[in-house]
């Protein structure tokens, strides 16, 4: 490759790292709105967003012969998959969070790791019993189509995009816009609505918000039930996005998301979408360090590739937590005596 390919090229890199960043931002969500309330790591959100990609699976399965506009079929699933995952977080929490509220943070932080192989065995034999492990979407058609296709009115901007690297799927566009509009939606009820308000005072003081007059408890819940229906969505983009998922297709995007979380500034809404769409970009720039290495005549670097995409996350992680402990956008927790 020569310098003439390289920008085109650098940008759909870039552009295929903020489709994959917008995915874990999704899931950084789930993480950091209960860490805002509990100062919990619900270390079982990631089988919680598996369970979503799998609802997602089975609706997409069931609906594959039926005649319905693609759109309805994901908007099925989309609903299906927020519902259940919603549900079983807010299950989560009550069976398992809730009785421990005043241990040691230890120990809800084990208990956190249990739920989660115990999920993924769950999901595990369930798919068993059908026979089916490694679960392949079928998508609607079109969906894998590029983005403004050549049959389209729109093709001049597809051939456009193409043009200059960012070259899309439709699946890929469907994605960025489900993912901006949830968050939309989610920076809507935090920060625009009466649940948000009791939920911002019981993460700020649950004791005093208690003494207001609001519910502790049910803001917990109405939180899981929020991460959890984050997680369900983005099950379905995961899903949607790599097409094959199985039981335990959540711990590596799982660990992602909370390291966007943590870059990001554990607790912080935009924080978790910043690390999110930081990570995106960097594990697809690593991914294709071999090309740099092409450029710049350093043979050696060939052999770093796709396998190595997860290195340069953590370095930036690690960098962070030294100069930044807080994250991009965490903000320290000042405490009056």
């Amino acid at each position: 490759m020569d310098f003439a390919t390289l920008v085109p090229f650098l940008v759909g890199v870039i552009t295929g790292g903020l489709v994959l960043g917008f995915v874990y931002a999704i899931i950084a969500l789930g993480y950091t709105m209960v860490y805002g309330v509990l100062q919990l790591i619900n270390f079982a959100h990631s089988e919680v967003f598996v369970t979503g990609a799998v609802v997602g699976f089975e609706v997409f399965r069931v609906l594959a012969p039926v005649e319905m506009n693609g759109y309805l079929k994901l908007l099925i699933a989309l609903v299906a998959a927020m519902t259940i995952s919603g549900l079983l977080n807010v299950m989560i929490e009550r069976l398992a969070y809730r009785p421990l509220r005043n241990s040691p943070r230890l120990v809800p932080l084990i208990t956190a790791i249990g739920v989660s192989l115990i999920l993924q065995d769950v999901l595990r034999v369930i798919e068993g019993f059908q026979g089916r492990f490694d679960l392949t979407y079928t998508l609607p058609a079109g969906f894998s189509a590029p983005f403004c296709g050549p049959q389209s009115t729109c093709a001049p901007v597809g051939e456009f995009l193409t043009r200059i690297g960012m070259g899309l799927q439709l699946k890929d566009v469907i994605l960025i816009t489900v993912s901006l509009l949830s968050l939309a939606v989610l920076n809507y009820i935090v920060n625009r609505t009466r649940l948000g308000k009791a939920i911002r005072a019981v993460a700020q003081d649950r004791v005093t918000a208690g003494l207001m007059g609001i519910d502790a408890n049910r803001m917990i819940s109405a939180t899981f039930l929020i991460g959890g229906a984050l997680g369900g969505i983005s099950g379905v983009l995961f899903g949607m996005k790599f097409g094959t998922i199985n039981a335990y297709s959540g711990f590596i995007p799982g660990v992602t998301a909370f390291t966007a979380a943590v870059l990001g500034g554990i607790g912080s809404i935009p924080g978790a979408v910043l690390g999110g769409l930081l990570l995106g970009v960097l594990e697809k720039l690593i991914g294709v360090t071999n090309v740099f290495g092409e450029l710049l005549g350093i043979a050696n670097l060939g052999v770093i590739d796709d396998s190595y995409s997860k290195l340069g996350a953590f370095i930036a992680l690690v960098l962070i937590l030294i100069f930044k402990p807080t994250g991009l956008l965490g903000k320290s927790n000042v405490e009056k005596v």
